[in-house]
């Protein structure tokens, strides 16, 4: 089994700022990860990632916000849709 897209979305959600949803079943758990997903999220805001939950091969489930980059506990997809627009709804620029 190939890797299977399963949410490939942009949305605008302030006049310069956007999210970009990617999600993938993928036939083993990337390196790092326990789960069968492969996910990016991101929150750009004028051009800069300002937040962003992964799980690069190798680094497992994470997050930055802003130049921090901390673990995520990642339990199921909904929860991590949830969890990341949460953080994209409290974001402030500084």
């Amino acid at each position: 089994m190939k890797a299977r897209l399963l949410l490939n979305q942009r949305q605008q959600v302030r006049a310069a700022a956007f999210v970009s949803l990617r999600v993938w079943a993928v036939p083993a758990a990337v390196r790092g990860s326990a789960h069968g997903y492969k996910y990016s999220l991101a929150f750009v805001v004028s051009g800069v990632c300002v937040l962003r939950f992964d799980n690069e091969a190798g680094k497992g489930d994470h997050k930055h916000v802003g130049a921090t980059e901390a673990p995520y506990r990642f339990t199921i997809a909904e929860q991590l849709l949830t969890d990341f627009w949460r953080e994209v709804d409290l974001w402030k620029p500084d």
